[in-house]
């Protein structure tokens, strides 16, 4: 297992302690991993730093949060992005609320390593929450069902701390044909991504012997497995994958069209076996893997679309220094390229590339000052804090920070520190109201923010 002596997001980073030792960061953290196979050295105490004002900057460059005792960066000499102009659907929001008069209460405690909150849009108002070890649990009506949705424990590899069952996805027709599909490590080490299917006499139990096998991928390492699912605007499945880990990129994987590790994936489950590729994937026809939308990414852990624009939000996990918000607007050609592992952030990393290359930088990065691996979450669309509509939450599972970022109609990006919870982020999550949550894996507590009276 690789470095565990340096804080660990449970399905992230591999570090190389020599670049990732920031004092300030280290200072604050001052622990040592036990072993392998359990997080419980992961730090006791949430960091909690003071951040700089909330900073505005063309869509075209970066929101970055820096350390105030960090010394001035040159700026790097960035490769020209020659892609067309995408087609943008920013918010009207120029700011963000008060976030004084807001906190993240507890809905449910008692969680066994929470890794992901969905709800399947069936009129249902459940929730699904998915832990780390095997097991889909559903809350209704405010209370945890005592018996699973789904238990595949028995299959999946949790062992290692960013192994497990990773992601769940509800398919855009569940109420009508009950499937639904999961991301998880299997006992081999290697991702599985697999469909199945409700039981025929029980809307809250899944049937476990209807798992067919989508998508079954070697993992080179134990880390950087990605394991996000979301079915986007188009009604194609979506899957986050990671760079296959060790730490550095060693086999230059994001870059590489040739695997489909370090990339987001998009795939037609509805057509072909097991699966088709869309007409509009940038190597449908040649050039890399067919089911590659878009590369170049170290570990995106989670990535939402915003439910009212289609905007896709990928938050990816960095190696040593930054960790990065990537932007891809509403109807964006694939084959979009993120620059892991030239790039960490806007940050050159390892190697020249090529003059043809072309990137796409993040619209919002923060340095290990601030944190050590973010966790992505949602645009806001709920009905109950009209006020939030249109700022995109996200967080950091290492400081518990949680930090607002809006695209508005300026076509700028305004990043703001909202909260400081306390909790390790694993994951947000929205029900069928739109109302947001977020889980503490530590504590294993499912959170919604709500208004103060």
């Amino acid at each position: 297992m690789l470095h565990l002596n340096h804080p660990r997001h449970p399905f992230q980073p591999g570090r190389n302690p020599g670049p990732f030792a920031a004092p300030v960061f280290l200072a604050v953290l001052s622990l040592v991993l036990a072993g392998c196979g359990a997080l419980g050295g992961l730090p006791a105490q949430p960091v909690t730093p003071t951040l700089p004002p909330s900073q505005t900057v063309p869509s075209t460059q970066t929101a970055s949060i820096l350390p105030a005792t960090e010394p001035p960066r040159a700026v790097p000499v960035l490769p020209t992005v020659t892609k067309s102009a995408p087609t943008y659907t920013p918010n009207s929001l120029t700011g963000f609320p008060d976030p004084g008069g807001y906190a993240w209460e507890p809905v449910v405690t008692g969680l066994d390593l929470p890794v992901d909150v969905q709800n399947a849009g069936d009129g249902s108002g459940r929730l699904f929450i998915v832990e780390k070890r095997g097991r889909i649990l559903i809350l209704q009506n405010g209370q945890l069902l005592s018996t699973p949705f789904l238990d595949i424990q028995a299959r999946v590899d949790s062992r290692g701390t960013e192994q497990g069952l990773l992601g769940l996805a509800f398919h855009p027709h569940y109420a009508q044909q009950g499937t639904f599909f999961v991301n998880y490590i299997d006992l081999n080490g290697n991702t599985v991504i697999a469909r199945f299917h409700v039981s025929a006499g029980d809307p809250n139990r899944a049937d476990p012997t209807s798992e067919v096998d989508i998508l079954r991928i070697h993992q080179p390492f134990p880390n950087h497995n990605g394991g996000g699912l979301a079915f986007g605007p188009d009604g194609t499945l979506y899957a986050g994958l990671g760079d296959g880990g060790s730490e550095g990129d060693p086999n230059r994987i994001g870059q590489n069209l040739g695997t489909l590790l370090g990339k987001m994936l998009r795939i037609d489950v509805d057509s072909g076996k097991p699966y088709g590729i869309p007409p509009g994937n940038p190597f449908a026809s040649a050039g890399g893997r067919p089911e590659i939308w878009a590369y170049g990414l170290r570990n995106p852990w989670r990535f939402s679309f915003d439910r009212l624009t289609g905007d896709l939000y990928i938050a990816d996990v960095g190696q040593d220094k930054w960790e990065e918000i990537d932007f891809i607007p509403a109807g964006t050609p694939g084959g979009l390229n993120f620059g892991w592992s030239y790039y960490e952030g806007l940050h050159p990393y390892q190697g020249q590339p090529p003059g043809s290359a072309t990137f796409t930088w993040p619209v919002a990065e923060y340095s290990h000052a601030y944190g050590c691996a973010v966790t992505g979450g949602y645009v806001y669309r709920g009905a109950s804090l009209p006020e939030w509509r249109g700022v995109y939450f996200f967080g950091d599972y290492c400081s518990g920070t949680v930090w607002g970022l809006i695209h508005t109609a300026g076509n700028t990006f305004q990043m703001k520190t909202l909260f400081q919870t306390g909790a390790r982020i694993t994951t947000f999550g929205l029900d069928e109201a739109g109302e947001i949550y977020l889980v503490d894996y530590g504590s294993g507590t499912l959170l919604r923010l709500r208004q103060l009276p």
